[in-house]
């Protein structure tokens, strides 16, 4: 982490999102090292993208993850980050995730269910878990992120019935694999944090070719003034790929 820290304040990027399940150690005194090491590089700690999943009938399994979800609440607010990245989580009948990539993000309900169920599981869990995000002070944003995420209707069903400002959305430019311009301006009201992906040398799943100055005029459109998060999920080496990204980023929203 400190090395990834280091290369994106020499590259000359305003902030830093940190990936959990890249973490060695959540153990506080750990995190602190991170906040203080961004800090003294003069990096804003400003997302933290996290996992977890509510589909399934599995009651035990769901409070399982509404836990772990309020430990990663705690620990953005520890480390002074002001949202997360969060999921509905998918039905887990794919093999694996070259499978989910390979059937565009679709995936079948686990036997005896529908998406009926699980919009009542997923709406429940945030119901829940927005009341923590409150009393931490850390906006969770639920991604357009497989299951329940991989559509509009998905995403906006979930975080119109919490109603809750601590569950707005976190947008993902790569994740809508048709059709993107026009579904990603009808989330961008709602938007918290921009994640923007980047392709050099070929993705590693799919390669978009994505207009990046079309999509920040949608974003000027829905008057979003917060961070624009680079992923890069191409194959050429990322010391030079992500100098190039960050360069496309800003020529694009620099208005």
């Amino acid at each position: 982490m400190d090395v990834c820290i280091e290369h994106a304040a020499r590259m000359g990027f305003d902030g830093f999102e940190i990936l959990q399940r890249q973490l060695v150690s959540t153990e506080p005194a750990e995190l602190m090292k991170i906040k203080r090491r961004a800090f003294l590089l003069g990096l804003d700690l400003m997302g933290y993208s996290t996992h977890q999943g509510f589909l399934s009938p599995d009651k035990e399994k769901r409070k399982k993850n509404v836990d772990e979800t309020i430990s990663y609440l705690e620990q953005a607010y520890q480390m002074g980050i002001p949202t997360i990245r969060v999921n509905s989580g998918t039905w887990g009948t794919s093999k694996s995730f070259d499978e989910l990539m390979a059937n565009r993000g679709e995936e079948k309900p686990l036997e005896g269910h529908n998406e009926e169920d699980a919009y009542g599981w997923v709406i429940e869990a945030y119901q829940q878990l927005a009341k923590e995000a409150e009393k931490r002070g850390v906006v969770m944003g639920l991604e357009n992120h497989w299951g329940l995420g991989r559509t509009v209707e998905g995403v906006k069903r979930v975080v119109e019935a919490v109603d809750s400002p601590w569950l707005r959305v976190t947008l993902d430019t790569g994740n809508f694999l048709e059709n993107p311009y026009d579904r990603l301006a009808a989330l961008a009201k709602d938007t918290v944090l921009l994640q923007t992906k980047t392709y050099f040398g070929g993705g590693v799943w799919y390669t978009l070719d994505l207009d990046y100055n079309r999509i920040a005029k949608i974003m000027r459109d829905a008057e979003y003034t917060g961070y624009v998060s680079l992923e890069f999920e191409g194959k050429e080496d990322p010391l030079t790929a992500i100098p190039k990204s960050l360069e496309l980023l800003r020529g694009a929203f620099a208005g």
